[in-house]
């Protein structure tokens, strides 16, 4: 479709904000060329594109976090140049980043009302008022989360919805949402779900970020798509399907993705007796046998991610015990499982997957230094085959192995992280949520990757919030429920609406 498929929208369907023609380049490297879009007052509108199709580069154009090189930027039909993020907000952009910025030390009311804390005669912060606020906000938007508890103390999901409740309460006319479903389960996607419905019918206008394509089809009313850092087509949802969404967003057409087929029995390679920490989880008893992926299903808050930390060593359980190959393990921290040969793709991959400043090979091998090191030192000419072996396996789109990390799309330092868990050659491999902020292609080959290192005998416990990650990437699938195993079921015999009767 053309790029003015909306331009003929008049009165109160006239666009909130409208891009054309936005570029950004870095150093002469193009990151966006040719950025479009338009928001509709009471609409979603899903900007799609895989990873590196320079939607991150536009929303920041868009927020005045970077300056565009060109192109024209409309809201309510006048023409903006924002010269930084606090006149976007001003102005009633409001943006949900998927790379979460919390402040950790403070409560969850000083982080919604930061900079907006209601004030005693001008000077003092009224911190009554303050928390009634913040804790009106949070019960109407359903999210059940005391606005007195520190924000390091939350998992990842409920900071998710902290960040989301920012955004909605600065009552702005544009909110960007960029991947806000990507740490948060199923229960809490429909509560957001219910609070964008409800924005919309106030007339906000949404950008919605996401690569589970579930979503964009459940909320979005149009859509724009990215790709090679390029507009290329907009519409309206109802007027294509997923498959020819993900041709668009991919540029070629996808096979469909099939369940793992029945597999012999094996011996087993991990199991869990009885595991309990007192807190979050109670009596975890499973087992994953070589060559086999056991998903792992459950709400947030259900136990599963606080199981694999302490799998891992990154964790303590009270009770109960880890073997490897039917030996008892000892594990008070991550170097022990790494030594044991567990790895674990973390949920996080910012906060603990990768060190961002370093580069994209110090960070595939630093986890196994002795792999690249001699007498102490590290083989320059060695790392850098070895790291460019799991550049070419694994896809990573990057300029360099030396540029650092933080300079990648989420998709391609997702791929880093697995590369660095590979290198340290493991037999189980733990990933909690491994395809998080990644786009449709990106996704597959990771799926596939996983595939392949059960096939080779490997086994993987695989924790996903999405339903049709783990049904067709699982021969098994644990369900967990208020920190217990609500039932364990043969792939083959699971739906997606058993897991969530199972799991609610």
């Amino acid at each position: 479709m053309s790029s003015n498929t909306f331009a003929t929208a008049t009165g109160s369907d006239a666009p909130l904000l409208q891009a054309d023609g936005i570029a950004k380049a870095f150093n002469g490297v193009p990151a966006i060329i040719d950025g479009r879009i338009t928001v509709r007052p009471g609409t979603v509108n899903a900007l799609c594109g895989g990873n590196g199709a320079g939607k991150s580069t536009f929303l920041n154009v868009l927020m005045g976090l970077l300056h565009r090189d060109s192109g024209m930027l409309h809201r309510d039909g006048r023409a903006v140049d924002y010269a930084s993020a606090a006149e976007a907000l001003a102005d009633g952009i409001g943006i949900i980043t998927q790379e979460l910025s919390p402040i950790p030390d403070m409560s969850v009311a000083e982080n919604l009302l930061l900079g907006r804390e209601p004030r005693r005669g001008g000077w003092f912060v009224d911190r009554s008022l303050m928390h009634r606020d913040a804790q009106a906000l949070i019960d109407r938007l359903g999210f059940g989360i005391d606005v007195r508890l520190r924000m390091g103390d939350l998992s990842v999901a409920r900071i998710q919805l902290v960040e989301i409740a920012k955004a909605i309460g600065r009552n702005s006319r544009v909110i960007i949402m960029d991947e806000p479903t990507s740490a948060i389960g199923e229960r809490e996607a429909g509560i957001l779900f219910d609070a964008i419905r409800s924005l919309k019918e106030h007339g906000v206008g949404i950008i919605y970020v996401s690569h589970r394509l579930d979503d964009i089809f459940a909320i979005a009313d149009d859509y724009t798509v990215f790709r090679d850092a390029r507009f290329i087509e907009e519409g309206r949802i109802a007027d294509l399907d997923r498959d020819r969404l993900i041709s668009l967003i991919v540029g070629r057409d996808l096979g469909q993705t099939e369940q793992r087929p029945p597999r012999a029995q094996a011996p087993v390679r991990l199991e869990l007796r009885g595991l309990s920490d007192g807190r979050h989880y109670d009596d975890i008893s499973l087992t994953v046998q070589a060559g086999e992926i056991v998903g792992l299903y459950g709400l947030m808050g259900a136990g599963r991610s606080e199981v694999a930390a302490a799998v891992f060593g990154m964790e303590k359980f009270h009770r109960g015990e880890v073997l490897l190959d039917g030996k008892p393990l000892h594990l008070n921290s991550p170097r022990d499982a790494l030594a044991a040969g567990i790895a674990m793709i973390t949920e996080d991959r910012k906060g603990s997957g990768l060190v961002l400043p370093a580069s994209v090979a110090h960070n595939m091998t630093m986890s196994a230094l002795d792999h690249v090191s001699k007498g102490g030192f590290i083989r320059a000419g060695h790392e850098a085959e070895v790291v460019d072996g799991h550049i070419d396996r694994f896809g990573v789109r990057t300029a360099s192995r030396d540029l650092p990390v933080q300079f990648l799309s989420g998709g391609n330092q997702q791929k880093v992280v697995i590369a660095k868990c590979v290198e340290t050659r493991p037999e189980v491999l733990i990933c909690d949520e491994p395809t998080r902020g990644v786009d449709e292609g990106a996704k597959r080959e990771i799926h596939a990757f996983l595939s392949e290192f059960a096939a080779r005998g490997g086994a993987v416990l695989l924790i996903s919030s999405e339903i049709p990650e783990v049904l067709g990437n699982s021969d098994r699938i644990i369900v967990f429920r208020r920190g217990r195993i609500s039932e364990e079921i043969v792939t083959r015999e699971a739906s997606q609406e058993r897991l969530v009767q199972l799991a609610s």
